[in-house]
């Protein structure tokens, strides 16, 4: 009883401490400015948005607790070991790295780097610097890269299993200028979580307590501590030729056995050292391999969210609206509305405005399949139902299908521009 007492204590420890802690809070805070741009965007491309920023980071920070509580149990049984020289380390490489690329404050590009400079520097081991530098070489050849890599690999794997559940609070709809400079619709799908972890930290203190039970990584030390350590996981794609859901289900396949390989070897390192050099490799190269794949496909396939020759293609559908009531989803095609044929928004208006208080739509799933469907329109609704269409080829805004910059996001610079032609677009209100 009075060990299960000093691990409990031990655990609100560590929750206090990680709430003193700066990285925590710097993960939230570039995650909530990361939502809040994502809804600029989508005002000014589809002129309303589909989901609010503070919903959005408050979901990524329950999901990250989550992920947090199921990963510790892993990484406790297991008997993974962090110090606060690690933490520092891998989070002042993450900043580092996040001002190249956003996706790269994901923790394995750290762990990975920082794997790599620790080969460097035992293959010069002769190397011994003086001053500040000597304790920055001091700390990264100390650093336990394959049980960091465990951590990593079984980090990916449940990320990979919650992306499923968070495809559609994830997925932006946004245009992009297509191959021939017409603007085509497409989806921007994020997911990044601050997620908290417990791991055990080695003390020689009376306050750490002995386990209960024999850990496969831990080092043999007689008492531990539980360390709150955050981490910054995540995975951005876009696409322009797939659903989101189906997107998101490919993504999550590619994570898995992007984490399956890297757990696989992380072990395999952890008993036999010199394999931990193939292990970082694979982190670094394995997951830039899934964002060329990814980026490779959708160069090569046509464009899904354009109007075909009849009807308008919906990229979207507002939550709580109209189209969401009537079963309307992204990819199909509204073919009809009040029995005539719609090829334009102003159509599309036109034939809305022909029965004020009531609509019926012919509409084409994704199979080329017409349904038909009825719904009485009430006063202050959306003027197109809730239906967010494709763009018009030749008109309006488009973002650059390159990832945000870490200063695109701190300074909401939505980097969008106009078609060669623009033209004024008398619907375009917001909703």
């Amino acid at each position: 009883m009075n060990e299960v007492i000093t691990w409990l204590w031990l655990v609100v420890d560590a929750l206090i401490a990680l709430l003193t802690q700066p990285f925590y809070y710097i993960a939230i805070v570039l995650l909530a400015l990361s939502y809040r741009r994502q809804g600029m965007l989508e005002r000014r491309l589809l002129h309303t948005r589909l989901h609010g920023w503070p919903l959005l980071t408050l979901r990524a920070i329950f999901t990250g607790i989550l992920v947090g509580l199921i990963v510790s149990v892993v990484y406790l049984l297991l008997g993974i070991e962090m110090t606060a020289q690690a933490v520092v380390a891998i989070w002042v490489t993450s900043i580092i790295l996040m001002l190249f690329r956003v996706r790269y404050l994901n923790a394995v590009y750290a762990v990975g780097l920082l794997g790599v400079v620790q080969w460097l520097l035992k293959l010069f081991g002769s190397w011994e610097p003086q001053g500040f530098l000597e304790a920055i070489v001091s700390t990264i050849r100390d650093l336990p890269i394959p049980q960091l890599l465990v951590l990593a690999a079984v980090l990916h794997l449940t990320q990979a299993m919650f992306i499923k559940l968070q495809q559609e609070q994830n997925a932006s709809p946004v245009y992009f200028k297509g191959k021939r400079g017409k603007l085509v619709g497409g989806y921007q799908l994020q997911y990044y979580v601050p997620v908290p972890l417990m791991l055990l930290m080695p003390t020689t203190s009376a306050s750490g307590a002995d386990l209960a039970w024999s850990p496969l990584l831990a080092g043999g030390a007689d008492m531990y501590m539980l360390y709150a350590v955050p981490f910054i996981i995540g995975f951005s794609e876009m696409t322009k030729s797939m659903l989101p859901e189906e997107k998101a289900a490919l993504t999550m396949k590619r994570l898995l056995l992007y984490g399956v390989i890297l757990l696989v070897l992380s072990l395999l390192s952890v008993w036999w050292n010199p394999l931990s050099l193939v292990a970082v490799l694979f982190a670094l190269i394995g997951l830039e391999a899934i964002c060329w794949i990814s980026s490779s496909e959708e160069e090569n396939r046509s464009p899904m969210y354009v109007h075909p020759k009849q009807g308008l293609q919906v990229l979207a559908v507002l939550p709580g609206s109209p189209a969401e009531e009537l079963g309307i989803q992204a990819g199909e095609v509204i073919f009809r509305v009040n029995g005539q044929h719609v090829s334009s928004q102003a159509e599309l208006h036109s034939a809305l405005r022909m029965n004020p208080a009531f609509c019926k739509l012919e509409v084409r799933n994704i199979e080329g399949e017409s349904k038909f469907l009825q719904r009485a329109i009430y006063e202050g609704e959306h003027h197109q139902l809730g239906a967010l269409l494709a763009p018009d080829p030749d008109t309006g805004f488009a973002i650059d299908e390159r990832p945000a910059s870490f200063f695109q996001i701190v300074g909401m610079k939505l980097d969008t521009h106009r078609t060669e032609k623009p033209a004024p677009d008398p619907f375009s209100h917001e909703a």
